[in-house]
């Protein structure tokens, strides 16, 4: 099936891009345009204000997360404690965010499946919250051992509210009183990432990556000087090192581009936390939990970014799938999807069909929508998508003939293409995704020095 590429054939007015922004779709599309040689504009998903209650008082806060492999097992987390506590002797006031130790929530998942085909939403938030919650309390153990004062705290206790929808919820406001408390008490806080309390007082979770969230999100309501995201990784990198050893790791990259990486494949940071710290300017920085080298700061664009290189990396996912849908009006159809907590990515329109892209974990949900409207549909697994990011895009003309040149050399035929003001992705065989990457990264010479964006 041949999928169309933006270009004149795209419509000329504006559906897509004013259903994206009404209907709150959690993942970005492109907003159809006439054609005129530029890039599109990109939508995000807005973000709630927080509550940042005395944020001005409490300077010198830090927010500290710590995720997968960090908190694998009892001698990982002891090592976040002895970070937590360091960063407290340094002067700090500490807030730790901690994930689900090793693959229990994988595991939880797959209990609950045991129980039941498709487990009630509800009773699943309130089985895989527990993980979390494990991990809090015995960091804080390891604190407290340490000399120090501690606290763990579930996400409801932390005052995290949410909205009502189970499994992928949205902050809609942070209460840091008792944070505060805490903190004034000379105590270092645990808090349990990816969970809240719903205003219908029910446990809910934010999906994968939500303790990147809840991090991020208590950083802006405490006013925290910044938060720190500890990964197995030394940073964010020019491309996923595993494809291409040669990546440098980036010194610094503007939120925008973040945004871009991480909704086009970059699995170092979650997509809304990133949005999140863009809307409230929570400075974030990215670094290894088992090293004390700099990694990556994403913060505000500025000139010694866009001098030092046009491009800030090539990013890749293979784990999306593409509908095509006729028969459907665009508002109908991002309505319903909405409504069904589904993430949609890329969009294009042409005519009366409407080409998309979400994630493969919500294919069952996106089926079910379709089946619904019972309009003419089919879909494709099998492509990926490979994409350029660089806030120099903006500055710099050339890009896209080198991305497609390069791609051409290479005999790799995309299928459907996408851009924004600093990115340009292409869907292509996922055969030839890592080829692609190899090939746009030689490109656009991201291997060399120059390409870190190192500046003090």
């Amino acid at each position: 099936m041949q999928l169309c590429r933006i270009g004149d054939e795209l419509s000329t007015g504006d559906p897509i891009g004013a259903a994206g922004a009404a209907t709150g779709l959690g993942g970005r599309g492109v907003r159809p345009a006439p054609y005129t040689g530029s890039v599109a504009t990109t939508e995000y998903e807005a973000v709630p204000a927080v509550a940042g209650e005395d944020a001005q008082e409490h300077l010198g806060t830090v927010v500290m997360k710590f995720g997968g492999t960090s908190v694998a097992d009892p001698e990982k987390l002891r090592g976040v404690a002895e970070r937590l506590v360091a960063a407290r002797e340094a002067g700090n006031r500490v807030v730790g965010v901690v994930s689900a130790m090793g693959q229990t929530t994988d595991e939880l998942h797959a209990l609950a499946r045991q129980m039941s085909r498709e487990p009630d939403r509800r009773e699943l938030d309130m089985l895989v919250s527990v993980g979390e919650r494990i991990s809090c309390a015995l960091v804080a153990m390891a604190i407290i051992d340490r000399g120090h004062r501690a606290e763990s705290l579930t996400g409801s206790q932390a005052g995290i509210v949410t909205d009502t929808t189970h499994g992928k919820a949205k902050i809609v406001d942070v209460k840091g009183r008792r944070i505060h408390a805490a903190l004034d008490n000379d105590k270092i806080v645990l808090v349990a990432g990816f969970q809240g309390v719903s205003t219908e007082y029910e446990v809910t979770t934010l999906g994968r990556g939500g303790s990147d969230l809840t991090a991020v999100a208590l950083a802006a309501a405490l006013g925290a000087d910044r938060c720190e995201i500890y990964t197995d990784v030394e940073g964010v990198f020019t491309a996923d090192p595993r494809i291409v050893p040669e990546a440098r790791k980036l010194h610094a990259v503007s939120y925008d581009e973040m945004l871009e990486m991480a909704a086009s494949g970059a699995k170092v940071l979650q997509l809304r936390s990133v949005e999140f710290a863009r809307n409230h300017r929570v400075k974030l920085h990215v670094r290894s939990s088992f090293g004390d080298t700099d990694g990556t700061w994403v913060t505000e664009e500025d000139d010694r970014m866009l001098e030092k290189a046009m491009i800030s990396g090539v990013t890749h996912a293979l784990d999306e799938t593409l509908y095509r849908v006729d028969g459907v009006g665009a508002a109908r159809l991002f309505a319903e999807l909405a409504a069904a907590s589904v993430n949609v990515d890329t969009i294009v329109q042409t005519g009366s069909e409407v080409v998309f892209s979400a994630p493969d974990s919500d294919h069952a949900d996106v089926t079910a929508v379709l089946e619904r409207l019972g309009c003419s549909w089919s879909s494709r697994d099998d492509l990926g998508k490979v994409s350029v990011v660089g806030a120099g895009m903006k500055s710099h003309p050339g890009v896209a003939a080198k991305a497609f040149a390069t791609l051409d050399e290479l005999g790799i035929e995309p299928e459907i293409v996408t851009t924004s003001p600093i990115k340009i992705a292409c869907h292509i065989a996922a055969g030839d995704v890592e080829r692609a990457v190899r090939g746009l990264h030689g490109a656009f010479e991201l291997d060399q020095r120059a390409a870190e964006r190192a500046h003090a």
